[in-house]
């Protein structure tokens, strides 16, 4: 087990670095075809809101769900830092003072907060355009077909019907707590969406059968409501240095979880479960599943 622990974080390590020296260039000062220009400011906003550290689980995930099933590692590079342009659009945005006003995130100064608000809602809707960018791009090595589903499965899981959805139910949820369903329903739109897309994006990269694709989407659907029951723990238990931004808020707020409604027993007795299953899902895969596998009891044991 600690080998295997040591892989993961170093393969972890490796390729957030990776993403980063991606972004960095991609979000360089450098105009690309039929741009006409790159303002200077909304340019800093971008870069500050996505080159501020973190972990890069969501890249992580389509890296190795592409690795596993034989896919094209540049190819999965690229995807993962369009995906992270798409997960970090969503904080900029979900810390406006409109939403979750938040000062502070991975530790730093938030984006309306370093800039001004006008600032982060066009970096968060720049980011967001330049995932779809980052996908289409001649330096993206997949068919037109692949790309198109890539295209597809992202703008379904962060639209209406997926995170921007989720974000809208969880505002409601100020207002009135939802029942189990309705905050089973709201994580899994909320937080689950962006990281099912990031383990079935990998299939569609290798260009994997039906099955394969099934699999992966489904570790991704276990996995991502593990994230947001090991969240919701760390809202409740940790404290916001190790956290990198405000904890308590949830509860401060009156809005319903998981954690709340069940307590932290049951919880953590969840969690096992759900890493449990998503684990049996890559069993036909054996050995070479175990970096996604130790992913799963990462996302599930975490600290911050």
């Amino acid at each position: 087990m600690k080998d295997e622990t040591s892989s993961f974080s170093a393969r972890l390590k490796a390729n957030a670095a990776a993403v980063e020296a991606l972004l960095t260039k991609l979000l360089g000062p450098a105009v690309f075809a039929d741009e006409i220009a790159r303002p200077e400011n909304l340019l800093g906003a971008m870069r500050h809101g996505v080159l501020n550290g973190g972990k890069r689980l969501r890249p992580f995930l389509v890296a190795e769900s592409t690795a596993l099933l034989g896919g094209d590692a540049e190819a999965g590079l690229r995807i993962g830092a369009a995906l992270e342009c798409v997960h970090c659009y969503s904080l900029v945005h979900d810390d406006l003072p409109a939403m979750d006003d938040d000062d502070v995130r991975r530790g730093k100064p938030t984006v309306h907060i370093a800039f001004d608000e006008a600032m982060a809602i066009l970096a968060g809707d720049s980011l967001l355009t330049f995932a779809f960018d980052i996908i289409a791009a001649p330096e993206t090595a997949l068919s037109d077909r692949q790309k198109t589903e890539l295209v597809l499965a992202l703008a379904r899981a962060a639209g209406h019907g997926g995170m921007a959805g989720g974000q809208a139910l969880d505002l409601a949820a100020e207002r009135q707590a939802p029942d189990e369903e309705g905050i089973v329903m709201l994580q899994a739109m909320k937080t689950g969406a962006l990281i099912r897309f990031a383990c079935e994006g990998g299939a569609i990269i290798a260009d994997a059968g039906a099955e394969d694709r099934r699999r992966m989407r489904a570790f991704g659907e276990k996995i991502g409501l593990a994230f947001q029951l090991a969240d919701d723990l760390l809202d409740l238990t940790a404290d916001a240095e190790a956290m990198g931004k405000a904890t308590g808020k949830d509860a401060a707020r009156g809005k319903g979880t998981l954690v709340a409604l069940h307590g932290q027993g049951w919880a953590e007795r969840e969690l096992e479960r759900l890493v449990k299953e998503a684990e049996g899902l890559l069993d036909p895969y054996g050995a070479r599943s175990a970096i996604l596998a130790e992913a799963a009891r990462f996302i599930a044991n975490r600290r911050s």
